[in-house]
């Protein structure tokens, strides 16, 4: 609780009129809190013994300035509270977010390459000199989604759509953006092939497979992408020709386009598996690269063992960044009021 200022005044008053204080050194301590109000040699003619004016001034001035600290205090209290709040908020709703897209990707695993490139294609029409474009969710428009770099994507678009009337129906903080739906559909699907990694080298065992993932996996490494959480949509398609066709694109080409917004070939050749349906023909391509090569190489011997760091992490990695092109975040997204209890109608 704040210190009260007029808590400190009956202690000021019977001060005033005390008889010969020194004038060296008094300390005149208040009721409410041990404030000390130094009492100075000063030529004075009036009440030149007693307690002065500047002398309560100071203590006056000291009150109040505990008194702001004391109710800061509780207003600091209180936004931590709220705080926290809307944290658990957006946590347990992107718990739930993340079950609905795994249930969903698991009932058609033909579609994650679908999912990681439509990810790809509606973040990286981001333009760095206008700050345009970007993980806006724009690919969404029936102009956008029908572009011939975007052949093919429909339907991992239309799984999304249907994914999002879920979604909506149980979110208590308003419809999940395209923006969001995309980008975790595309942390959804990227996990999921990790995992079916894990199961292989189980033979098959989906609960050995996920033992080993558990164990070896970096699914930690995702803290930083799950942060952003609270992308607005765009209110209209992003502008052609900022994809290119990448089925038919050189690997110079792909390269040109990274580089615009500010990747390069280590990214280039960790996005492999979003570079179209087929990686292994895309990483053939990639590797004919000298300054590419040695990327896809690595990423490939790192896929061989057990735990995939280097090749995950970098993915990871990678996929945060690029999912974060064009958006200032909303962290206060998703939260909503919590109802208040009246305890008056409580039964005890």
């Amino acid at each position: 609780m704040g210190v009260s200022f007029l808590s400190t005044v009956p202690s000021l008053i019977p001060l005033a009129s005390l008889p010969s204080l020194s004038t060296n050194t008094s300390c005149y301590p208040t009721q409410a809190v041990s404030i000390r109000c130094r009492k100075t040699e000063a030529a004075t003619t009036d009440h030149e013994d007693g307690f002065r004016r500047r002398d309560i001034l100071k203590c006056i001035g000291a009150s109040i300035v505990m008194e702001l600290i004391g109710s800061s205090g509780t207003f600091v209290e209180t936004a931590s509270a709220a705080d926290l709040i809307q944290r658990r908020q957006r946590s347990e709703f992107l718990s739930n977010i993340k079950g609905t897209l795994f249930t969903a990707l698991k009932g058609n695993p033909d579609i994650i390459p679908s999912i990681l490139t439509l990810a790809l294609n509606d973040a990286i029409t981001y333009d760095k000199a206008t700050k345009s474009g970007g993980a806006n969710g724009s690919i969404r428009f029936s102009s956008e989604i029908s572009r011939p770099e975007n052949k093919g994507l429909a339907a991992a678009l239309s799984l999304l759509e249907e994914a999002k009337k879920e979604i909506d129906s149980y979110s208590k903080g308003g419809p999940i953006s395209f923006a969001d739906l995309i980008q975790f559909a595309a942390q959804s699907a990227t996990k999921s092939t990790f995992l079916a990694s894990a199961i292989r080298k189980c033979g098959g065992n989906e609960e050995k497979g996920n033992l080993l993932y558990s164990a070896y996996g970096s699914s930690g490494q995702w803290g930083l992408f799950d942060k952003q959480f609270g992308r607005t949509d765009a209110e209209e398609p992003d502008p052609e020709e900022r994809v290119p066709l990448w089925e038919k694109a050189t690997v110079q080409e792909m390269k040109d386009k990274f580089s615009a917004i500010g990747l390069g070939p280590r990214q280039l050749a960790v996005l492999s598996a979003f570079l179209g349906p087929d990686q292994t023909a895309t990483e053939a391509l990639l590797a004919t690269d000298p300054q590419v090569k040695p990327w896809v190489e690595k990423y490939q011997r790192s896929r061989e063992t057990v735990s995939q760091t280097d090749y995950e992490v970098d993915l990871i990695t990678t996929l945060t960044k690029l999912s974060s092109f064009g958006q200032q975040f909303n962290y206060e997204a998703y939260t909503y009021p919590v109802p208040k209890v009246d305890i008056t109608k409580l039964k005890l």
